[in-house]
């Protein structure tokens, strides 16, 4: 199909947090016609009188290009029932917390038709979790499954005394963002789709999309748990005590980038991201470069996604955009998405190819403590992607071309 003909159909966008609404609001507002699905059990709260509201986008949308669109947008269907969400579309976008994964899939598997194309937005490693539960329902559709680093901004709804408001702020836009397809000999029909997504327009237009190697490199590309861990981690006592013991702060405008970063933070972080580095090289796979310098800024490795590869900000100057982004609990997605599945993925896979990871476990560790949770034990397991049992070259055969030997009973 060509990107004219995916537009003629529906887009189904599975998930309405943050994201699923920015993402179909934006389409929407692009011109695409979209459905969007939210699981029984939670529709009541995320669905609730968006047939009266629709979504409204605001907000800085900072990027490099300028790419600015806002409005309000109502989607063409609103259901909780996803063989409605789906009828009809050619492009399916994930967007939901990788801890949910599980949850839509076996929703969205028995649905699926020959010639869909699944974004997974981010990624996070749904894709080897999808076609794992594909193999384990007996799927066989003729489907394109990938996932991208992350989403196309950064997405906040806004609330309203504690209410949620049917206004979604997008502090920035991306002009950049990796994909990759499972397998990767689907990648270029894969990463074509995105330029029918209204969403992805300020990336079509800025910098375009780039290829992943594999759907391991978006994994180790996720700039989420390298960020997100040590920043909240090491700056819990100033989130903790913001608008407390610094008096006349507001606590809902407490934000990392603004006041955790700093110099000895972005070293954990550096440090963080050279362990993912030998990963990626001892498993023969590849991911986003960064030099040093980039971290040893507010913006950190965020900021080349929206602003290019010169975006520095230094220390010594406040960074006002991240402003009330968060987190603002020690239970945050921060802590207890990006360590049970980005850092305790990457704890495996340094058992499993010899790489030692004492800065990502130490996230673990520390995490586990702060949080009252057991990550080691709770984290995802290469058994949960269908991994643990494959040799490196079969690993690197079944991410390249498919071919996957199931293990052994």
């Amino acid at each position: 199909m060509s990107v004219e003909e995916w537009k003629q159909a529906p887009i189904a966008i599975l998930g309405a947090g943050a994201v699923g609404k920015a993402v179909g609001a934006d389409s929407k507002l692009a011109g695409n016609r979209v459905h969007l699905f939210e699981l029984p059990a939670f529709a009541g709260q995320t669905l609730k009188n968006l047939d009266k509201t629709g979504i409204t986008l605001t907000g800085g949308q900072n990027s490099l290009y300028g790419f600015e669109r806002s409005g309000r947008a109502f989607f063409d269907l609103v259901t909780d029932r996803i063989e409605e969400a789906v009828a009809g579309a050619k492009i399916v976008i994930v967007a939901v917390p990788s801890i949910a994964h599980d949850q839509f899939f076996e929703a969205l598997v028995p649905v699926l038709e020959d010639g869909m194309i699944v974004h997974i937005i981010p990624d996070n490693f749904g894709s080897l979790k999808l076609r794992k539960k594909m193999r384990e329902l007996g799927c066989q559709k003729q489907v394109i499954v990938g996932g991208w680093t992350s989403a196309p901004y950064g997405a906040r709804i806004v609330r309203e005394g504690g209410v949620m408001t049917p206004k979604i702020e997008l502090k920035y836009r991306a002009i950049t963002l990796r994909g990759a397809a499972l397998p990767l000999t689907d990648q270029d029909i894969f990463l074509e789709s995105s330029r029918a997504i209204g969403a992805f327009d300020a990336i079509t237009e800025g910098d375009g999309v780039t290829g992943g190697q594999t759907v391991l490199d978006v994994g180790f590309s996720n700039v989420n748990p390298v960020l997100h861990c040590p920043g909240t981690i090491l700056g819990a006592s100033v989130m903790e005590n913001f608008g407390r013991i610094f008096g006349g702060n507001d606590p809902l405008q407490y934000s990392i980038y603004s006041h955790a970063y700093s110099e000895s933070v972005a070293e954990v972080q550096y440090a963080f991201y050279l362990e993912q580095v030998q990963l990626a090289e001892a498993i023969g796979v590849d991911l986003l470069r960064y030099p040093k310098e980039n971290f040893l800024s507010r913006t950190s490795i965020l900021g080349p996604e929206y602003m290019g590869d010169d975006c520095i900000v230094p220390f010594d100057q406040q960074f006002p955009m991240a402003y009330g982004t968060g987190p603002f609990t020690i239970q945050d997605r921060y802590v207890t998405e990006d360590v049970p599945v980005g850092c305790h993925i990457y704890h495996e896979l340094g058992k499993k190819y010899g790489v030692a990871t004492p800065v990502i476990d130490s996230m673990i560790v520390l995490g586990s403590v702060m949080t009252g949770r057991q990550f080691f034990e709770e984290g995802l397991t290469l058994e949960d992607l269908d991994l643990a049992h494959l040799t490196k070259e079969e690993t690197l055969a079944y991410l390249e071309t498919g071919l996957f030997r199931e293990r052994e009973v």
